[in-house]
């Protein structure tokens, strides 16, 4: 337990410090940083540069200038990334990379520029005909204009080779967070919701090969533990993210242990692998996005998440899901009702949640929570 411990404190430095870390990697590296919005970045490219890709996913934050920038209906995450950047949070960063996969998305670039101007904005579009070849040529040359971005900071060429290396890293990576998820399953004393949480953002703040080797380390650590069985309940939960910890915490309380997630700002980041193949590292990058299947933000006329979802509580032998409902979030709000009333028809118990991350006060989940655990429970 005690390396287990020296693990999950590095980790949640990271997390509770990520500016510092940013600042420590530009001391020993002598390179920047790039901030990542939601929900899909090629950050292999930015990494293939040495510099370090940063998770921008919002956070707690009193909001107060952004509202100036951006309306009141804009999810929160980006109303948190906005103040936080006009608070000057971001100012170690060098640039900062935003895709358009839903409305809000589209008009941030432009919102950014306005508001901050000293930090440099790549966008990216992403094709909604993702399966078709030509929508992964196109988005090549969305890649390929990333790529001429980053080296405009740098100053320095980024290879094939660099890009190949990296997104071995990445892989790499993907499959260390998956066999974490998988083996936290079997240790839910110690990976509580908010230590599974804990270990996968952390992976945001942190160079990936270094991020690697602690969750690898991590999950042959837990292996060595002894078994032991689990009183309460098992969720899968399925949304864009299930923040503050102050949440995760409430499911801790009524005994819900996190078996599984389809959460954006988890799970969904590294359940696909960019594929192997002789083809150019960018063209590469740009197929994994016809690949993703499963998220309310990549187009899918099948909806296949329904069927994904039922499926990851079956196979992670979970009592119920939990919909963490980002608050305006229409991509998702179109998916809930397929899955409520599919769900209900295969007779999962289904909770559903709003999170927003300027709400100051969570009782009114914890109300929730603790009525879907009694239910569970009966």
């Amino acid at each position: 337990m005690e390396e287990i411990k020296k693990i999950l404190a590095v980790m949640k430095e990271a997390v509770a410090h990520p500016g510092q870390a940013v600042k420590n990697y530009k001391q020993m590296t002598g390179k920047g940083a790039v901030g990542c919005f939601p929900i899909y970045c090629p950050e292999e490219i930015v990494h293939a540069a040495g510099m370090l890709p940063v998770g921008m996913w919002g956070g707690q934050t009193q909001i107060s200038q952004a509202l100036t920038i951006v309306p009141s209906f804009c999810c929160s995450i980006m109303q948190s990334n906005i103040e936080l950047a006009l608070k000057g949070v971001y100012k170690d960063l060098d640039a900062v990379i935003i895709s358009s996969p839903c409305d809000t998305l589209k008009s941030i670039p432009q919102d950014w520029g306005y508001a901050i101007p000293d930090i440099k904005v790549i966008q990216i579009v992403y094709p909604q005909m993702r399966k078709i070849e030509s929508g992964v040529e196109y988005l090549k040359t969305e890649f390929l204009r990333v790529k001429q971005a980053i080296e405009g900071i740098t100053g320095e060429p980024i290879t094939d080779a660099a890009l190949k290396k990296s997104i071995e890293v990445y892989n790499r990576h993907r499959r260390s967070l998956r066999e974490f998820c998988t083996v936290a399953r079997n240790y839910p004393l110690t990976i509580t919701p908010v230590v599974r949480h804990l270990v996968i953002k952390s992976g945001y703040f942190m160079e990936k090969s270094q991020h690697t080797l602690l969750v690898d380390e991590l999950s042959s650590e837990l292996k060595k533990l002894p078994p032991r069985e689990w009183q309460g309940k098992r969720v899968v939960l399925t949304g864009i993210t299930a923040e503050p910890d102050a949440l995760l915490k409430i499911f801790d309380e009524n005994r819900l242990t996190v078996v599984a997630d389809d959460l954006a700002q988890e799970s969904r980041q590294f359940r696909t692998d960019v594929p192997d193949g002789d083809e150019e590292p960018l063209l590469r990058l740009a197929r994994q996005w016809s690949l993703i299947e499963g998220c309310s933000l990549a187009y899918d006329p099948q909806k296949k998440r329904v069927e994904m979802l039922i499926e990851l509580v079956k196979t992670a032998g979970a009592d119920g899901l939990i919909f963490c409902m980002m608050k305006f979030c229409d991509p998702e709000e179109f998916d809930y009702p397929i899955i409520a009333e599919q769900f209900e028809a295969a007779g999962i118990p289904l909770l559903y949640l709003e999170i927003d991350q300027q709400q100051q006060s969570l009782e009114r989940e914890r109300t929730r929570i603790q009525s879907f655990a009694e239910m569970l429970n009966r």
